[in-house]
């Protein structure tokens, strides 16, 4: 029952769950609503109107596009973690096999759960520095920008590797 459980978890992709998080976005710009991202591939096109008055700003919002960019290195960390949870699954029930197999699926998910944790904190990480890009565009400019990173649209606070908690 656990290998039809582990073999779900890995097929439900985690992007899936965090697709309105990037969506729904918006800061306040004149008391209007404004769409921080264009989609999930161009996060915080939608302040690069604004933030490109401002040079440091410009330079920070692309530097946060950069950093938001996939990596191969995390791609090949989950296939790997996902390859050897398979060939846990696939393997012979004999019973010198079983600790093998239990082997690999366990360390398999240990790599894909670790690879999840480190790309996402990374990924709360960089937020620092669109919020920076903002921060540096209000020093200099108007009309101000009234946006948090951190916050979704309920009001709730990103703390660490991916936890929300209200505060």
């Amino acid at each position: 029952m656990y290998k039809i459980l582990i073999l779900f978890l890995l097929l439900t992709n985690s992007q899936l769950l965090f697709a309105n998080e990037s969506c729904s976005r918006t800061a306040t710009i004149n008391y209007q609503k404004v769409l921080v991202d264009a989609g999930s591939r161009k996060r915080g096109e939608g302040l690069r109107f604004f933030l490109e008055k401002d040079p440091v700003s410009k330079k920070l919002l692309d530097h946060y596009q950069e950093k938001d960019k996939p990596t191969i290195l995390n791609a090949s960390v989950s296939t790997a973690g996902s390859l050897m949870i398979l060939a846990g699954l696939v393997q012979t029930s004999n019973a010198q096999d079983v600790q093998q197999s239990n082997t690999l699926i366990y360390t398999g998910a240990l790599l894909v759960a670790l690879n999840y944790l480190v790309s996402r904190t990374l990924k709360l990480n960089n937020e620092k520095v669109l919020d920076e890009a903002v921060k540096e565009y209000n020093k200099r400019n108007t009309p101000r920008i009234y946006f948090s990173p951190y916050n979704d649209n309920n009001g709730n606070s990103a703390v660490g590797l991916g936890i929300q908690q209200e505060f």
